[in-house]
């Protein structure tokens, strides 16, 4: 886990490793909860975005499954790659409910997201590093964005699906410090490094 005071405010950014995320995913107290943590942990949604995603957004296409956000911040549209093992949830629940395909998966308030994710931090700090009691549901998807990077994911095409426009903003503010594994990955593709 990397943490990193917030400029503004008495908060600390945070981004957890693969290993976290899992855990994270894991602490989800139901379907719902999955789908929500999921879309922010796997998809880089925003709170707004999560409460919004309806079956109806889930696409196939040549580059694979998507997720449409048809209504981002500022009112942009783009496309995220969606987890076939997201993508299936998505569509069991889709299936199995009496709703229509546009009515949301996560059909709750943004303030009740991120009491799901205060409520599943608060439980891993109880047994395991105190830092997740810094943990915010848009750390969610700043770690989604650094995790994309390290996987060597081209930064242009991680903006892409966050839909991120200024690349200062993204490093600034999203990206975390690059992990050893992805320092070495790096220098092991210039020979004179």
């Amino acid at each position: 886990m990397q943490m990193e005071d917030h400029n503004e405010d008495d908060g600390r950014k945070v981004w957890l490793t693969e290993e976290e995320a899992d855990q994270f995913l894991d602490a989800a107290d139901d379907t719902q909860q999955c789908i929500a943590f999921g879309l922010g942990l796997r998809c880089g949604l925003r709170c707004k975005e999560i409460v919004d995603a309806t079956p109806r957004d889930v696409t196939d296409g040549p580059a694979g499954t998507f997720l449409r956000v048809e209504h981002g911040k500022g009112g942009k549209y783009r496309e995220t790659p969606l987890p076939q093992d997201l993508a299936t949830t998505i569509q069991t629940v889709g299936d199995l409910r009496d709703e229509p395909d546009d009515v949301p998966l996560v059909d709750v308030s943004t303030r009740t997201v991120e009491r799901w994710v205060e409520s599943a931090r608060d439980d891993l700090a109880e047994h395991e590093d105190d830092g997740w009691t810094y943990l915010t549901p848009h750390d969610l998807r700043r770690t989604w964005g650094t995790l994309l990077c390290e996987r060597e994911v081209e930064p242009g095409l991680v903006m892409e699906y966050g839909g991120w426009e200024d690349w200062d903003t993204f490093r600034e503010h999203y990206l975390g410090q690059y992990s050893v594994k992805a320092q070495q990955r790096a220098r092991e593709k210039v020979p004179w490094l």
